[in-house]
């Protein structure tokens, strides 16, 4: 745990008082208006430099070369079938990426839209897999005041500058708006999942307005974080002598993103819904046979506020109003008239006509008073079809069904529920807030890390079952009753079924998706049993995120082991479920032959034994391993982590009817790795190609990577195995364990540190940042130490010493390969990388080796170079990795979410911290006539919870 006086760092960044005046501070603090004392904040006017990627040097390019070749053939493929290949590196956005991020709209799981910190509304993924970076420049808020006397009056767009796509002003569209606004006096403030925008007498120097958004993200609330609605809640206070009247607008675009807009076939209609809330829904045809969506656009009326609408205008000279009228029109009068609620559906728009509506609230602000406007954005898009597979319903459709009006129920819920959600944000964020152990930066960066559960592409569906099947279904059924099989351990017996070939005869004989009515493809062998939920409050559905929004694969296992920790500690029952999909996954086989880029050869989807790579791209959970650089059913890191992820979880929650339900996947998968014991001395050894994470990082013999993460997981697999009561697998781990450490060290340890492997090429000696992954995870878990204290603490220290303080003084992170002379290894691409993920996750090994103050300097870095106003500008799009030059390689990528970890060192737990304190390879030792529990056995359970209790709470 942290101490009370390690930290010596500035302890307010960057206090609030300058970017905005103490009196407006003082005048918005009001209704949430003025922003935290703890917050990420740029100004307006700030210049979102365009960021630079980073390129392979010519040796790498040689060494590349068919590689590339096979790729870009392999591309071209899937482009024939007019599917997007899963990584991509020779096609790049039209638009090139900026600084220009803000916090996210929206929940988890059903589409999302990036808002950039000088009000723009980007990057769109509401099809999952696709990203659109580009703004849509109709969509903002602009603000109109005049005063009594009528000799003061403002008009200006709420974002700053002449910005990008716009024409001339004499245009008809939106470049004939008043863009007024310098940015000077007018900052940005985000703690995710809330941001403020504050505007300090920008455009009126007597009037300071306050727009605060709040998306639902709501740790262990899996309703409301699943909803795709937002809302802008604007504080007015006028300082000025006279009464100002204030007409805010509110202008959406029929658009997701990129050229959309432009189809055609889409139709606005207004709305008057209960409780004063009123507003244009905008049904929009998606191109490509995607599935539908509708937005509503909405502001909440009362007695001192007046809410009219536009359903439709256009952006040149047409059959609508343009967007100049509605500027003219809002300039003269204030507001829309009233008629237009009235006006029903519109007609389709054309190919190539863009159809926009707009919101308009107004209100009058009395002098030395306040008033408060509230305007809500959502989406429905119910409906997610993947390309090659099923389509299925969205988990919000469980509260609000699959109608297209569902929008106006959503965006309902949020203006009168935003409240509530502030509430329960503030109870989650304020400990962390106000604990003064932690620096300024940490804590803001911690939560703005989370941008990437919502923007980062996520899938959150209701229900396993296909939404063909249960469209068919007018009950919509939530759980299918054939859904279980049963488990490959029969307890009772002592005998371990899941590796036989007898699994499927004994077990199974159907497969699970067949059952429910699903075709397996041609090829496919499914022996596993579906693990579902004992509790009907634990059907939280299935999730999927992506690796990257360049990367694009679901639930990328070896990434997810240092991101899962956000999950655990924020939404549980989701971190649980993504592992039952893995434990499924280890009994599958998918014997479809696949060409493995990198070496060129031939071998199967997914061997039977081998947890995935991933869930797949264009059919997940059916079709997986859509990665196909390398065949990774030989790499050495994904049985081992899915292992220690599985314990880790099973520690931390007490969920014993888990642990259960997954014990023959752990099993299966630590026996699937005996094949990479060569010489029978209970270590695996590597390969001599990247059979592991860092893809490009070839391994020869022992390693410390993946051999760590196998003593952890000898560790934690007998921890599990005496736990859930089976003897024989517990004493079979202990004796690997304490054979294969004996080896490890002998072979690795240097004296300071371990070797990155045991081979003799030129980088085998180099000090690699990520060589403690599997201490990480144990002492995560409330495990023994696998190694000694000062050998822990003596690599932490060589890590600290050499790969974070020898670049640039420590401000950039920690370089994942470094060589004893003091030198950054530059091997491969990937050893000279930093990646902001194994930079945390060094630093939470740290926090756990009592090295604390070693740990956020070495974390610092990622926010010095990644968040500050010095940096290179990645600010919620931290990609997988930067060079020491500040070029990145992936952004907005998963891996960064291990600053969880951090904080899940900080504050482990009960049921971690009362884990045991012995050396459990010493003491496990169960007697003849202890029996496990069968999943159907309640007795056997109990049983089980009981033998838990004991380890956990053994002090010996």
């Amino acid at each position: 745990m942290v101490s009370g006086t390690i930290f010596q760092c500035r302890r307010n960044s960057w206090p609030p008082e300058e970017y905005v005046s103490r009196s407006t501070l003082q005048l918005l603090d009001y209704d949430s208006a003025a922003p935290p004392q703890q917050a990420w904040r740029r100004r307006l006017n700030s210049h979102a430099n365009i960021l630079k990627e980073f390129s392979v040097t010519f040796m790498e390019a040689i060494k590349m070369v068919r590689l590339g070749i096979r790729l870009w053939s392999y591309i071209r493929e899937e482009a024939s079938h007019g599917r997007k290949a899963p990584i991509d590196p020779f096609t790049k956005e039209r638009t090139k990426p900026s600084a220009s991020q803000g916090v996210p709209l929206g929940g988890m799981g059903s589409g999302s839209i990036s808002r950039g910190f000088r009000g723009e509304f980007r990057h769109w993924q509401i099809i999952p897999g696709i990203c659109e970076a580009s703004p849509v420049m109709a969509n903002q808020f602009s603000i109109f005041i005049s005063r009594d006397g009528g000799n003061k009056s403002y008009a200006s767009v709420l974002a700053p500058g002449q910005h990008e796509g716009l024409g001339k002003s004499s245009d008809r569209g939106i470049s004939s708006w008043g863009w007024n606004l310098s940015g000077q006096h007018s900052s940005y403030h985000a703690l995710f999942p809330r941001a403020w925008t504050i505007y300090d007498g920008e455009p009126d120097p007597d009037l300071k307005v306050s727009c605060r958004q709040i998306s639902p993200f709501i740790p262990h609330n899996y309703r409301d974080s699943s909803l795709p609605a937002a809302v802008f809640v604007y504080t007015l206070v006028n300082t000025g002598r006279e009464r100002a009247k204030v007409r805010l607008l509110f202008t959406w675009a029929n658009s997701i993103g990129g050229l959309s807009h432009l189809s055609g076939d889409h139709v606005n209609e207004p709305f008057i819904g209960k409780d004063g809330i009123s507003g244009v829904l905008l049904h929009h045809k998606t191109a490509k046979d995607h599935p539908p969506v509708t937005f509503a656009i909405a502001a909440s009326e009362t007695q001192n506020l007046n809410v009219t609408v536009l359903p439709c205008f256009g952006l040149s000279e047409g059959n609508y109003v343009t967007a100049k009228d509605v500027w003219t029109k809002m300039t003269q009068d204030g507001q829309f008239d009233r008629e237009n609620f009235n006006a029903g559906r519109s007609m389709p728009s054309s190919p190539g006509e863009t159809l926009c509506a707009a919101v308009s609230a107004s209100t009058w602000v009395e002098p030395h008073g306040k008033s408060t406007v509230a305007f809500g954005v959502a989406w429905s898009s119910p409906e997610i079809k993947f390309l090659k597979g099923s389509s299925y319903y969205r988990r919000y459709t469980k509260y609000y069904g699959t109608s297209e009006r569902a929008a106006e129920e959503l965006v309902h819920y949020a203006l009168t529920n935003y409240k509530q959600w502030e509430e329960e944000i503030e109870k989650w964020q304020t400990p962390i807030l106000k604990d003064d152990r932690l620096p300024e930066w940490y804590k803001f960066t911690l939560f703005n890390e989370l941008y990437f559960l919502v923007a980062g592409g996520t899938v959150w569906i209701d229900s396993p079952l296909p939404a063909a099947t249960s469209r068919n279904n007018p009950h919509r059924s939530r759980k299918n009753e054939n859904y279980r099989k049963g488990s490959f351990f029969d307890h009772k017996n002592r005998t371990y079924l899941g590796t036989a070939d007898v699994a499927s005869e004994n077990l199974g004989k159907g497969n699970a998706l067949e059952d429910e009515g699903a075709i397996s493809p041609k090829g496919i062998q499914r022996s596993y049993p579906v693990l579902e939920s004992r509790n009907e409050n634990d059907d939280v559905g299935r999730f999927l995120y992506l690796e990257g929004v360049e990367y694009i694969m679901w639930c990328t296992y070896d990434v997810h082991f240092y991101a899962s920790f956000a999950l655990l500690h924020l939404f549980p029952k989701i971190e649980l479920s993504i592992q039952r999909e893995f434990a499924k996954a280890v009994f599958s086989e998918d014997s479809r032959k696949v060409r493995f880029l990198a070496e060129g050869n031939w071998g199967i989807r997914k061997v039977r034994g081998a947890v995935p790579h991933d869930l797949g791209t264009h059919d997940p959970w059916n079709e997986m391993n859509a990665y196909n650089i390398h065949d990774t059913s030989k790499w050495k890191d994904l049985n081992p982590k899915f292992v220690l992820q599985v314990y880790r979880d099973f520690a931390a929650t007490g969920d014993m009817s888990f642990g259960v339900d997954v014990w023959p996947s752990v099993r299966a998968a630590m026996e699937y790795m005996e094949q990479f014991d060569r010489d029978n001395d209970a270590l695996i050894e590597n390969d001599g190609f990247p059979d592991q994470t860092y893809d490009t990082w070839t391994v020869h013999g022992v390693s410390a990577y993946c051999g760590c993460l196998w003593l952890a997981a000898l560790q934690a697999a007998a921890a599990m195995a005496f736990q859930l009561g089976d003897k024989e697998f517990a004493e079979k781990c202990k004796a690997k364990f304490l054979k294969a450490k004996d080896v490890f060290e002998a072979q690795l340890w240097t004296g300071a540190y371990f070797y990155y492997d045991s081979g003799s090429s030129s980088n085998s000696k180099s000090i690699q940042a990520d060589q403690l992954a599997g201490q990480w995870y144990t002492a995560s878990s409330g495990l023994p130490n696998i190694f000694d204290d000062y050998k822990i603490r003596s690599a932490l220290q060589k890590i600290f010493d050499f790969n974070v303080m020898k670049v640039r003084g420590g401000r950039m992170g920690a370089v994942n390969g470094m060589h004893p002379n003091g030198k950054v290894d530059d091997t491969c691409m990937q050893s000279r990388e930093i990646w902001t993920g194994v930079t945390y996750a060094a630093a939470s090994t740290m926090i756990l080796a009592g090295m604390e103050e070693q740990a956020f300097i070495t974390a610092e870095g990622i926010f010095i170079a990644g968040w500050s106003e010095e940096g290179y500008g990645y600010w919620f799009q931290t990609p997988e990795a930067w060079t020491t030059d500040g070029h990145f390689r992936s952004l907005i990528y998963m891996r960064p979410l291990a600053i969880w970890g951090m904080q899940w060192a900080l504050s482990a737990p009960r049921a971690i911290l009362e884990a045991p304190k012995i050396n459990i390879m010493d003491r496990i030792n169960i007697p003849p006539s202890s029996s496990g529990p069968s999943r159907h056995d309640t007795a056997g359970v109990s049983k089980a919870k009981c033998l838990g209790s004991s380890i956990l709470n053994c002090a010996c």
